[in-house]
């Protein structure tokens, strides 16, 4: 099963992470980033007036008894609050505007990275770690993007701005508020690398957790088959364990450092309400030792007091609000380093400068003396040369991790080999796209994988303008229209995740039809009957004598019953190519295609071979799965790999 990996892309915080992400996925949209921040100057500034206004309305309407101009101020607050409302409103659409668009290349570039990357990345990466990048991990960049802008403009400039109107109203009481900032710098410095590295584990076990769900939910039939339920409900518990412990140790140094800042700013306000209200005393006292007001006024009047209060209050709330915006900072750099983990990932197989389109081939194949290893000093390819002739059947025969599969890897140019070349007409494939490439090719995999939609859907998967009538003859072909017109909605029925609908031999059929619909040059099978019955082997094995004809196709098949009429085996064992020949020459020789052949046959008969099916194959949708799809007892599955 795979292991979650200790997240090796968990690097220490590049400043320029995040300059990257707005440089490529903000900036594009900087006119209206910029008519959003002008909405934030509104904001901001209609915000520092009600307090001010409070202070005027008391000293000179209140305290006077002027009811005319205490109207007046009235109607003038709820206008600025008006005023701050419409800027409000259109720098958060706005700015969610920027943030989902931004996302949304974001993930459109992710997923078309995923798609040029080599199939060995995804051979070392859990699904559900790859799926968490592009969804817990980009949506923490859309909430730094679509508010954590806004606060820091508008934190920013209240600052600023509750600062200057302080110091205009009593500098002493300003100096005297501005004394517990350095505590509160030094707490945000203390806690800035703890919660950093909390967050970085709080999105590693997210996505280890992802990785466990999306294994145990796609094996969940191998699960229940070998009673493992509460072994994987225990492993589950200790990846959510983690995930809890993680989560909580952020809340934690969340959850202290914002009372500690309130902490702080209750000091300021206790020292500001004993000074000030001593000035406010000396002044009504007309004190000679008051504490001197703005302009050498004596003292602070009632409402200036109140306003100054009422500043020194929401003085606060924008730190605390940055402390916020420091957390979705730095949640979303450590979401940003993974993505750029992936983004940065070379494609592996790319196609070189100048590499021209292939044209319409006759499909003759050359390995011309080709050494492979997945891992350097590891080979799984050794030497091995080889032709194909255009039209002619090759069957790749051999023991597990062979090198079979490695054969169909370098022929699909999903790897490129160390030494050596490959040649399909006489032309170097590494020097051709690759689309162009796989134009000429179909594959039927040995892991048969239908995507959600309609058999149809699936059947024109190769050729997406393909119509009905089109895919009811290749599935004639194949002998799949018998058992799909039986479907409830014939065509039309959906085959559901991962064709989970349809049993195996009917996935396997809907494969080659989807292969067939392609018409390519090239036909690969690999393991292509292996899954199925021997009814629909028979089908299957029909529909090639009658199909591909003028095709050069290649087989892996374990089945040996199914290579006999081949027009060359290939014997492979270590990496190399051991023997080459027909069935009958390589009988004769008596060498490993023989052993292998009398080992499975003998085994067949002694194991006892499930009776062929007289009818056809598979149950309608919603059925079990086909009970005579078996396979020899001696068959040796190929790996991913090496097979």
């Amino acid at each position: 099963m795979h292991g979650a990996p200790d997240e090796e892309d968990l690097r220490p915080i590049d400043p320029g992470t995040l300059r990257r992400v707005f440089a490529t996925y903000v900036w594009p949209y900087r006119r209206r980033v910029a008519s959003a921040a002008a909405a934030m100057v509104l904001v901001s500034v209609t915000g520092l007036l009600p307090p001010y206004l409070l202070g005027v309305a008391v000293d000179r309407c209140v305290i006077p008894g002027d009811l005319r101009g205490l109207t007046l101020l009235a109607l003038v607050y709820v206008g600025v609050h008006l005023v701050n409302w419409l800027g409000s409103y259109y720098q958060t659409y706005t700015m969610s505007w920027v943030g989902q668009r931004a996302i949304y290349a974001m993930r459109r570039d992710l997923f078309a990275h995923y798609q040029r990357l080599h199939i060995g990345f995804f051979e070392k990466h859990p699904v559900g770690v790859l799926i968490s990048r592009a969804t817990n991990d980009v949506e923490s960049m859309s909430e730094l993007i679509s508010s954590g802008i806004v606060y820091i403009i508008n934190d920013a400039l209240t600052l600023v701005g509750i600062v200057a109107i302080m110091f205009y109203l009593d500098v002493r009481l300003a100096l005297l508020s501005m004394m517990v900032l350095p505590l509160v710098i030094l707490l945000a410095t203390r806690f800035r690398s703890r919660v950093m590295a909390a967050y970085r584990e709080v999105r590693r076990q997210v996505a280890k957790m992802a990785a466990n769900l999306q294994e145990t939910i796609s094996g969940m039939r191998v699960t229940q088959s070998f009673v493992r339920e509460e072994v994987n409900r225990t492993r589950f518990d200790a990846t959510n364990r983690d995930n809890y412990r993680a989560n909580m140790r952020a809340a934690y140094l969340f959850s202290t450092f914002v009372p500690l800042v309130d902490l702080v700013g209750a000091l300021g306000m206790a020292v500001v309400i004993w000074f000030g209200g001593l000035s406010v005393i000396g002044a009504l006292r007309g004190a000679a030792g008051a504490v001197a007001g703005p302009a050498g006024a004596g003292g602070l009047t009632a409402g200036e007091l109140i306003a100054f209060l009422t500043y020194v209050t929401r003085f606060y709330q924008p730190i605390r609000d940055l402390t916020v915006v420091y957390n979705l900072a730095q949640q979303a750099t450590a979401a940003a380093e993974k993505i750029h983990a992936i983004l940065d990932t070379p494609p592996g197989v790319e196609d070189r400068p100048g590499a021209r389109d292939l044209g319409p081939v006759r499909g003759r194949i050359v390995f011309r003396d080709v050494t492979f290893a997945y891992v350097p000093g590891e080979e799984v390819l050794r030497g091995v040369s080889f032709t194909v002739e255009p039209g002619q059947r090759v069957a790749l025969v051999g023991p597990t991790g062979a090198g079979k599969t490695s054969i169909i890897n370098l022929l699909g140019r999903f790897y490129d080999p160390q030494e050596g070349a490959v040649l399909i007409d006489g032309q170097d494939i590494r020097e051709v796209t690759q689309r162009s490439l796989r134009r000429q090719m179909a594959f039927v995999l040995q892991d048969t994988f239908l995507f959600s939609g309609t058999v149809a859907d699936n059947i024109r998967f190769g050729r997406p303008a393909a119509s009905l009538e089109e895919c009811v003859e290749a599935a004639k072909a194949v002998g799949a229209h018998e058992f799909i017109s039986r479907l409830p909605e014939g065509y039309d029925t959906q085959v559901g995740e991962r064709g989970g609908n349809l049993s195996v031999g009917q996935r396997q059929l809907v494969s080659f039809a989807r292969a067939l619909i392609a018409d390519p040059r090239i036909l690969v099978l690999d393991e292509a009957t292996s899954s199925v019955d021997a009814y629909t082997e028979v089908l299957i094995q029909r529909a090639m004598d009658r199909l591909l004809e003028g095709r050069t196709c290649i087989i892996i098949a374990h089945r040996l019953s199914t290579v006999r009429d081949a027009d060359l085996i290939l014997v492979i064992d270590d990496g190399r190519i051991v023997e080459r020949g027909r069935h009958a020459e390589l009988m004769a020789a008596g060498g490993l295609y023989r052993r292998l052949y009398e080992l499975q046959f003998s085994s067949s008969e002694a194991g006892g071979r499930a009776p062929h099916r007289s009818g056809p194959p598979g149950p309608a949708v919603g059925g079990r799965p086909d009970r005579e799809e078996t396979r020899d007892p001696a068959e040796n599955i190929a790996p991913r790999r090496g097979g």
